[in-house]
């Protein structure tokens, strides 16, 4: 979070599982387009009351679409093929969720599936394995490698894609080094490590039965969904553990984009007075409030729904507008308002960046009147020495 913030995500959801850990990150400005969150977790491990196996998942709907991430921690070994498609079914079958058309990991418009998945190579040993690598005849593994065959055979891989293996094999490595395994055991060089994806066959139905969608609430980009790897890469440089992590790039082209959000929110561009701190809101007639909602105020760069610097409720009873009289930022800089929901569980509407120039005037009077400076600090003065004593 301390990193990603600096460049604008922000935290969506997370899942976590002993080792197997899913966190899900988002352009604030997206927020509001990103509903229907949900997050699942399956053990496999020791017939399914271990978590050191298994799969971690997080699903919501992404501008209208269902979209899936899968992460995965299967049996280990060469001997364990079997084992670790039967792990994989036990994980779609048992990850289910609540509402909506997508119940199920495979019903869902676009499926993320990745982890130490663990698969090997077969038939050749291991000089030839790093024979291979050591002369970039990457292609000649492809051939042998245990889940490019299993997607050609298993029913259950049916549809997954997967990137070109540009890289060398990511496992397994002495720890602290670029060694390939040297201890007794003298692995052979396997790509456990891997990114692929899945499109259903039918997509979202496009909207057209809802005459508010076609007044505006969606754009409407047409063609089907998409999806296209920019890169597929492996990060050799790190040595901390025994596999070299792997990353990839997507992006996704839907036919049609619900881009409208729930909440929208009003508000002056600059604040330099206590009395420019209120916010207006206007709600989709679809949107169900609760008592629970809140308005935040963030400052960019914030890594959370609940890194904020202060927030009031939203109350129904309260009607559309809030203001804010206590906890204002103190710091000059660039802040936005976010719309939390406490029925969806995460924030809905967003505004842009807008500056706060100058300390807010609510503490004017105290910093101009001498009086009331000394009060204030013989308070402070005598709260401190009590807590000395008590």
């Amino acid at each position: 979070m301390d990193t990603l913030s600096r460049f604008g995500y922000v935290l969506v959801t997370s899942q976590r599982m002993q080792g197997v850990l899913l966190l899900v990150f988002s352009k604030f400005c997206h927020l509001p387009f990103l509903r229907g969150l949900q997050t699942e977790k399956t053990r496999t491990g020791l017939g399914g009351y271990w978590g050191n196996k298994g799969g971690v998942s997080a699903r919501m709907t992404m501008f209208g679409h269902p979209v899936c991430f899968l992460n995965c921690h299967l049996p280990a070994h060469m001997r364990n093929l079997e084992q670790r498609m039967e792990d994989f079914g036990s994980i779609l079958q048992q990850q289910q969720f609540e509402g909506g058309t997508a119940s199920g990991v495979l019903d869902h418009d676009v499926v993320f599936w990745f982890g130490d998945l663990n698969f090997r190579i077969e038939d050749y040993d291991i000089h030839v394995v790093k024979s291979a690598i050591d002369s970039n005849k990457l292609p000649l593994l492809w051939e042998r490698d245990q889940l490019n065959i299993a997607k050609n055979s298993e029913s259950i891989l049916d549809g997954f894609l997967e990137g070109p293996l540009k890289f060398p094999p990511t496992y397994k490595f002495d720890v602290g080094t670029h060694t390939y395994d040297t201890s007794s055991k003298k692995r052979k060089p396997a790509w456990t490590d891997r990114i692929l994806w899945r499109l259903r066959c039918t997509g979202s139905p496009v909207p057209t039965h809802n005459a508010a969608l076609q007044r505006g609430l969606t754009s409407w980009l047409g063609g089907a969904t998409k999806v296209v790897q920019h890169s597929y890469r492996s990060h050799m440089g790190y040595t901390c553990s025994d596999h070299k992590p792997v990353s990839a790039v997507f992006s996704l082209h839907f036919p049609f984009k619900v881009d409208l959000p729930l909440v929208t929110l009003e508000y002056v561009k600059e604040w330099t007075k206590v009395s420019d701190a209120t916010v207006r809101f206007t709600v989709m007639s679809n949107f169900q409030r609760s008592s629970w909602d809140w308005v935040a105020i963030y400052k960019v760069g914030f890594k959370h729904h609940k890194d904020y610097v202060t927030y009031v409720w939203a109350k129904a009873d309260h009607g559309s507008q809030v203001g804010y009289k206590e906890d204002l930022p103190r710091d000059e800089g660039e802040y936005i308002l976010g719309f939390y929901s406490n029925n969806m569980n995460t924030i809905i509407g967003v505004t842009s960046p807008f500056q706060v120039r100058t300390l807010p005037d609510i503490f004017l009077p105290v910093l101009f009147n001498e009086q009331r400076i000394k009060q204030l600090l013989s308070a402070i003065q005598f709260c401190w020495i009590f807590f000395l004593f008590s």
